[in-house]
């Protein structure tokens, strides 16, 4: 990529970071100005999408363009969000969340802020890329529709919407691409080259709350088992029941690809994972964090509310639960395990929302079409299929295509996978560029 275009796009993902697009549950609550500021930035610094493609507004801020390929036989859906989540004001945030600034980082010069990784640099690598090929004059083989959502990170409709819009077009897509895997550098233990993780299936997201209720009163004189205390009890024994392990077959054609990458001791392990899947899972479960999240249903206490003062006793305490579904389990399954691990009949659980796991995308040519681009643009890296522990705008694009996969062009540290939804986010200008180049190649070598 020349210089000039080296440098536009670095200047176009910054000019997006700047805009706070934060999203809310309350719509009350979200500034609406920065998202129209946002689509303005938007139609600014990509003036021939904005053009040439048909646009359709989806939700309150989302957009659905639609660039006619030569012909409509297999339509592709290439996918991003606009929204961002909150900033945490207590956060050691190392540069301006929203400043955009061009630092150091582990890996070279970096755009930190927030957004970078979750999910503008994604929009701006799309949009960048076939912002370049107009300007060559080309042509994609089928018709491509891009989407970015406005409400992903609450859960919101505007997916739904156009789900819907492209339903009424009788569109069906050979396949759609949104955010979720990366080039994930230190991804797991062993291995030492980096994996190009490609969802082909995603957890359900369910949230609950546990609702404890009593008498309330004095702090000077507390009863046992108060509101706040069976919550608690509660929490722990979610916590000590944790859900049945298992390896599905994803996370097992991972492993075999895995194998070759492997310390000697174990290579024959993860070469035969089908025929020892009770041993892979105990393996998986002990390799950390990310690697047991692959093999069952979690749960996080993520939020907690009591008394309204410190010396009264709370009349009323409630404990949110986050719920990532593991394939295979349902929303009911789930909420009969947490009834019977909190044994307590007095603890009411409450629905917020809740998500049933996408089903698993089939590994065929299109697949092969991701995989194929990822070992080109990204020659060190091991394309595998997973199952991507969080949601995103896809899962409801399984209503129109059986072939919906998750993976962003970017490499991305351990580190950088962590400040996802925490603090210092920031993407390499490098991988930013690398990223481009990936959508273009990937629209380019579209079938006819």
């Amino acid at each position: 990529m020349a210089a000039d275009t080296h440098d536009r796009v670095v200047a176009k993902l910054q000019s997006l970071v700047r805009i706070p697009t934060v999203s809310d549950r309350d719509p009350a609550l979200v500034d609406t100005h920065a998202f129209d500021r946002l689509l303005h930035e938007l139609a600014d610094q990509f003036p021939l999408l904005h053009m040439e493609l048909e646009l359709t507004r989806v939700g309150t801020h989302g957009l659905l363009f639609h660039w006619a390929g030569a012909s409509a036989d297999r339509p592709v859906v290439v996918m991003a969000h606009l929204d961002v989540v909150p900033i945490d004001a207590g956060a050691p945030w190392q540069h301006p969340p929203f400043g955009a600034e061009i630092h150091a980082s582990a890996s070279g010069q970096a755009i930190w802020g927030r957004g970078t990784l979750d999910d503008k640099g994604c929009v701006v690598a799309i949009c960048e890329a076939v912002e370049l090929m107009l300007e060559a004059g080309a042509e994609p083989a089928q018709d491509v529709w891009l989407s970015f959502g406005c409400d992903e990170e609450v859960s919101g409709t505007a997916a739904q919407e156009a789900v819907a819009e492209l339903k009424q077009r009788g569109v069906t897509p050979w396949f759609v691409l949104d955010e979720g895997g990366a080039i994930a550098h230190q991804a797991f233990p062993g291995v030492e080259p980096p994996l190009g993780v490609i969802g082909v299936t995603e957890k359900g997201t369910t949230s609950v709350e546990l609702v404890a209720e009593g008498r309330g009163g004095h702090a000077s004189t507390p009863a046992k088992n108060g509101p706040t205390t069976r919550i608690a009890r509660a929490i722990l024994r979610v916590e000590k029941s944790p859900f049945p392990a298992s390896a599905p077959a994803p996370t097992l054609e991972l492993l075999r690809r895995l194998a070759p990458y492997l310390p000697l001791p174990v290579r024959p392990i993860a070469t035969n994972a089908e025929r020892i899947t009770p041993l892979i899972t105990k393996v998986l479960l002990a390799a950390g964090p990310e690697a047991a999240a692959m093999t069952r249903t979690t749960v996080a206490a993520t939020t907690l509310s009591g008394s309204p003062a410190l010396n009264v006793i709370a009349s009323s305490a409630r404990a949110g639960l986050n719920i990532r579904i593991m394939v295979g389990d349902t929303v009911a399954g789930v909420l009969e395990h947490l009834r019977k691990a909190i044994k307590d009949d007095g603890i009411r659980i409450e629905v917020v929302e809740q998500g049933e796991p996408s089903p698993i995308s089939p590994m065929d040519e299109a697949f092969e079409l991701l995989e194929g681009t990822i070992k080109d643009v990204f020659p060190d890296a091991v394309p595998t299929p997973y199952v991507m522990m969080a949601a995103t705008d896809s899962r409801h694009f399984t209503e129109i295509s059986e072939r919906v996969y998750r993976f962003a062009p970017f490499r991305m540290t351990k580190a950088q996978r962590e400040s996802i939804h925490s603090y210092d986010e920031h993407l390499g200008i490098d991988d930013l560029i690398d990223g481009v180049t990936w959508y273009r190649t990937l629209i380019e070598r579209l079938p006819r």
